[in-house]
């Protein structure tokens, strides 16, 4: 409970100190002459994010890129040692494997999350109001509950009991009554179904999401042009794949784009579901693993880097989405 109550403290502290500076400089911008404000006053508001940004991205972020070319010792000091770092991460044993998990992870996580949102909202919209309303808020629901919580529901589902005693998993119970003997799900490395089995928590905690924002600009769509489509003709599949996904397919690369860096950086899914073992290991976990337990912090920030270059392109690529999507309106 003591908890609880810095915690608000802290938060209605900041809220209030941000609502203190914004205020005041907007006290001493509207006191400057007309010519000067106009040149000054979008810096002004926008300078303490930019502060913000840089105090608590870039800097991490150049602090990080120093140190993944060097060796830190025992008492704290840091020695150059150049690529070394990204050589000894590269020559691990489970290197390749990690990152052909991670190229899963990122092909089949945004696809089918985008896939099922999508579904999902063209369903939902395609019904009542009250049920529509109600199948979003079941199918959001997800979105609520931390990923290390979401581990420990699916850890239930997936649980694995000897033959001949009761099965607590739902997959087993299931696979059981089918004919099935219990399987330790995660130790099926065949086809790296272990990690599809991981991959399907981040969908479930995702599709939500994407339902949520694909919905809404399904419900953008001029009525106008599906009318068109139906009097020349087209049925419901011609009007859906014609005429309202072109229109809402901006969104769909924006939710893609996004959940895309999101399947980047899981290893918290990973780490509370396997700890990395029967290969499932990804590059996020890599980090913490060097970092927190086996204080390499040089190897861990080489980790980071990689990450980092594997993101720029991403952003890069979503930014300009953005503004052609923008151009284009």
């Amino acid at each position: 409970m003591k908890d609880l109550f810095t915690a608000a403290q802290a938060v209605i502290a900041g809220i209030a100190i941000t609502a203190f500076i914004y205020w005041f400089l907007n006290f001493l911008v509207q006191r400057l002459p007309e010519r000067i404000k106009k040149v000054i006053e979008p810096y002004v508001f926008i300078g303490p994010v930019l502060l913000l940004i840089g105090l608590f991205v870039v800097w991490p972020s150049l602090q990080s890129i120093r140190l993944s070319f060097m060796e830190e010792a025992i008492d704290g000091s840091t020695t150059w040692i150049g690529f070394q770092n990204f050589k000894d991460l590269f020559a691990e044993e489970y290197f390749p494997n990690m990152v052909i998990n991670n190229l899963m992870w990122i092909a089949i996580v945004p696809l089918l999350t985008v896939s099922i949102g999508l579904a999902i909202a063209q369903l939902a919209n395609n019904v009542g109001s009250r049920q529509e309303k109600i199948l979003k808020s079941i199918f959001f629901m997800p979105m609520t509950i931390s990923f290390v919580s979401a581990a420990v529901i699916w850890r239930y589902i997936y649980a694995y009991a000897p033959e001949g005693e009761g099965q607590v998993g739902l997959l087993n119970a299931i696979w059981t009554k089918l004919g099935g003997e219990p399987q330790t799900w995660f130790q099926i490395e065949a086809f790296k179904f272990n990690n599809i089995l991981l991959m399907v928590i981040l969908i479930w905690l995702s599709a939500g999401y994407a339902m949520v924002l694909l919905s809404a600009a399904i419900k953008s769509v001029p009525e106008d042009t599906l009318e068109a489509g139906r009097v020349d003709g087209a049925n419901t599949t011609q009007i859906f794949f014609r005429i309202v996904l072109p229109q809402v397919w901006p969104t769909a690369i924006a939710v893609f784009i996004t959940v895309l860096i999101g399947a980047m950086k899981v290893f918290d899914i990973v780490l509370a579901m396997t700890g990395g073992n029967y290969n499932t290991t990804v590059l996020a976990q890599t980090f913490y693993l060097e970092y927190f337990i086996y204080g390499n912090t040089g190897k861990a920030m080489a980790a980071v880097v990689i990450l980092i270059l594997a993101i720029i392109p991403v952003m890069i690529y979503q930014v300009r989405h953005y503004r052609k999507f923008e151009a284009a309106r």
